[in-house]
């Protein structure tokens, strides 16, 4: 029975190091190289029929500065800047969205989005940019 124990603590050793491999080899490149995105960006969360919760498990808020993106880790802050008009805003990633299969980039919240474009707009172009808050600032 003890034999059993200590391969059952060995395996979970195992498994939770195998984790943490993979979770430290996908985390986006934020120290000394830029990680930019061109696309384009729509926003949810005004009364059409949503999930509770988003995919991260967090509880989904119209009013939070979040946003759903795909191939980016749970937890990122992104710097998200209107083509058009210039206008930036930080977000911070907990939903994957179907933006991907919809050939946008990003959705972002009803709030986020509303601070860079007017949400008529439905639809705009912007660049993303994984944000690192030890840049010191720009």
């Amino acid at each position: 029975m003890l034999k059993y124990r200590y391969f059952l603590y060995e395996a979970m050793f195992v498994i939770a190091f195998m984790l943490i491999v993979i979770f430290l080899l996908h985390l986006p490149k934020l120290k000394g190289e830029t990680v930019t995105m061109i696309g384009l960006a729509s926003w949810y969360g005004g009364g059409e029929k949503l999930n509770k919760y988003t995919a991260s498990g967090e509880v989904f808020d119209p009013e939070a500065p979040t946003c759903a993106i795909w191939d980016v880790p749970y937890g990122t802050y992104l710097k998200v800047t209107n083509l058009g008009n210039g206008y930036w805003i930080l977000v911070r990633v907990n939903d994957r969205g179907p933006a991907k299969r919809l050939g946008r980039l990003i959705d972002l919240s009803r709030r986020a989005f509303s601070e860079i474009a007017s949400l008529k707009e439905g639809l705009i172009k912007v660049k993303v940019e994984a944000y690192d808050p030890g840049w010191g600032g720009n």
